[in-house]
């Protein structure tokens, strides 16, 4: 993953570094080991759909937020959803929980993601499939290059 990720960005021309650090996947915290507000952490939730077929749904929203399941469902166009399990995170992004960035790169994996997320800061940053490394990236060039749909998520 952070080998696709890493590409992305680059031959996507997108404004971005990288940041080395200790592994860290929870929000507040891994927001004081980059320098930067717990707001402007995107935290990207697996959520998947209840019932068959199994929707996945990668919900995106500030670090300093709650996940509204409720909202995202109905964004989505499903009845109801839940948090993904570990495994099933895992299996389905290849990255563990924590460290799962804001991109889908599956068919299976619906993109979406609260506005306020790209509203108040210039720049977003995430965990980019590691725990021990993060991208802080200009916040226009991530709703460019992923594509999200935007939808009030946030509880």
């Amino acid at each position: 993953m952070f080998n696709q990720l890493s590409a992305l960005l680059e031959t996507g021309g997108t404004r971005f570094r990288r940041i080395e650090h200790a592994p860290e996947g929870r929000s507040a915290e891994v927001a004081a080991i980059r320098g930067t507000a717990p707001g402007q952490g995107a935290k990207a939730m697996l959520c998947k759909s209840k019932g068959t077929p199994e929707i996945y749904v990668l919900a995106v929203l500030p670090g300093d937020q709650k996940l509204d399941f409720r909202k995202v469902a109905s964004a989505a166009g499903l009845k109801k959803v839940t948090l993904a399990s570990p495994e099933e995170a895992t299996r389905e992004t290849g990255c563990k929980i924590g460290a799962i960035p804001p991109f889908s790169f599956s068919s299976r994996i619906m993109l979406l993601a609260d506005p306020a997320l790209i509203e108040a800061y210039d720049e977003i940053a995430f965990n980019a499939g590691r725990l021990d490394c993060s991208i802080i990236m200009n916040a226009a060039d991530y709703v460019r290059i992923a594509q999200p749909k935007l939808q009030s998520i946030c509880a």
